[in-house]
């Protein structure tokens, strides 16, 4: 008799899990059944962006694999399905079918959580008005798109400035929408120390987008028909055809909570190496809502990131095929833009290090993209922490133009390995005038974070 594995969740996480473990057992062996409350499956959030802003001309180039394709491929993927309870000691859940109203119980062998994160939407007056969007799934996106094609004016309201508030501001901005961003925060890109994201905000103003910092909206103004017309904060308002949230996300783990199933500080499920539930031999869990482990400061974070979560899903899949993997952590690289402007980040901020009790050495550099002799050199500003006693790299951060954003990944690798700022001078880095100066912008601040590390005793 074959088991059943259910699958709550038909993005990332749940459809990477559920194709990895049907490439090691077959339908004789192993029944797959997933559950997607969405109309689409295997999409990549991290393009709506780009989308909306035109960059990607079509939604259908967003999705890797459709519903009928996973079909094909003997998994039961019910779209438009919600689970809504899951019963733990009986081996079951509960969904409901959105578009019939009907609701079912469905058995269980093994179960793999999968229900990703939900936006942070503020509790504000006027927060549900007609104009105001989210930018979570394909329907968000298309809902946004569908109001900007239905709306005459041009005036743009992006609410957060995180990754997908700059993001956002400019696809708008590409469309050729006025665009001002509010943030509560001291600076854009809270991801990034307040002396970075003052780089991101002097860009933002330099391409047009208004960034207004330290203003958190205390309501959505709506006008006679009930549509958004402006976005207040405490000393100002601000006119708007249309708002964009981007505020943020926290993980969807209603279900498990409800459940009893074990939660961290950040909300997120807690897993083990393999990615089973603490305490779950039958049950796994990824992408974002699960917490995992920071390899640099040795503490559970939430970080939803889709690299993240195809990741976990390979590992949930090979683990519940039968065979074996582990995912270690993360060191929390990230990486966006806004029109020419490149952001990267990875590892601990200042704040950060102070939190977990680190003392630190901080450096920044100036250094160019390529050879300063070469045409079409850029600036480029790195930013780096070491740890005061041992030199051990603790994070970077870099704002630049073309050629920017990737360096972060010879960091990322350097934090994974546990490198010293001193070890990664010696790094055999690839050199020709069109791609580098001699000195890449990330070794020069090894180099200088290696004699501060020195200096400091």
């Amino acid at each position: 008799m074959s088991e059943r594995l259910v699958v709550i969740g038909g993005d990332a996480a749940g459809m990477s899990a559920a194709s990895q473990a049907r490439r090691l057992k077959g339908p004789g062996e192993l029944e797959i059944v997933t559950f997607e409350r969405g109309h689409f499956s295997s999409y990549s959030a991290c393009g709506i962006p780009y989308w909306v802003g035109g960059d990607v001309a079509t939604r259908g180039e967003l999705i890797a694999r459709s519903p009928e394709e996973h079909r094909a491929r003997d998994i039961d993927l019910r779209t438009r399905t919600e689970v809504t309870e899951i019963d733990v000691p009986g081996q079951r859940v509960r969904s409901r079918d959105l578009e019939a109203g009907t609701e079912a119980w469905t058995g269980f062998d093994k179960l793999v959580i999968a229900t990703g994160a939900r936006p942070l939407r503020p509790p504000l007056p006027g927060i549900d008005a007609p104009g105001v969007h989210g930018v979570q799934t394909l329907d968000d996106g298309q809902a946004l798109l569908d109001s900007l094609s239905a709306t005459p004016g041009r005036r743009a309201v992006v609410v957060g400035a995180g990754y997908i508030g700059v993001e956002m501001a400019e696809a708008l901005l590409n469309r050729g929408y006025e665009v001002t961003v509010l943030t509560r925060g001291e600076q854009p890109m809270a991801t990034l120390d307040p002396d970075m994201g003052r780089l991101v905000h002097r860009a933002m103003d330099g391409l047009g987008i208004r960034t207004v910092v330290s203003a958190p909206v205390t309501k959505i103004l709506t006008g006679s028909e009930g549509r958004v017309r402006a976005v207040a904060t405490e000393g100002d308002e601000y006119p708007a055809d249309v708002v964009v949230l981007g505020t943020g996300v926290e993980p969807e783990t209603s279900l498990a909570r409800a459940a009893g199933l074990p939660l961290g500080a950040y909300g997120g499920l807690l897993t083990d190496l393999s990615m089973r539930v603490r305490g779950h031999g039958n049950i796994w869990a990824g992408g974002d809502c699960v917490e995992v482990l920071d390899l640099v400061s040795g503490r559970e974070r939430h970080v939803p990131l889709g690299t993240h979560a195809n990741k976990h899903g390979q590992v949930i899949g090979a683990n519940a095929g039968g065979g074996y993997a582990t995912f270690p952590g993360v060191v929390g690289t990230a990486v966006s833009k806004v029109c020419d402007l490149e952001i990267a980040r990875t590892g601990l901020r200042e704040r950060d290090a102070r939190e977990v009790g680190l003392r630190f050495v901080a450096v920044t550099v100036e250094s160019t993209s390529r050879a300063g002799y070469y045409p079409g050199a850029a600036p480029m500003t790195v930013k780096m922490l070491a740890e005061r006693r041992t030199g051990r790299l603790l994070g970077v951060q870099i704002v630049g133009r073309e050629g920017a954003a990737k360096r972060v990944d010879i960091a990322a690798v350097a934090l994974t390995a546990g490198m010293t700022v001193e070890g990664m001078t010696a790094l055999d880095l690839g050199y020709a005038p069109p791609f580098s100066p001699v000195w890449d912008p990330v070794l020069i601040a090894a180099r200088k974070a290696a004699g501060a590390v020195r200096a400091a005793g």
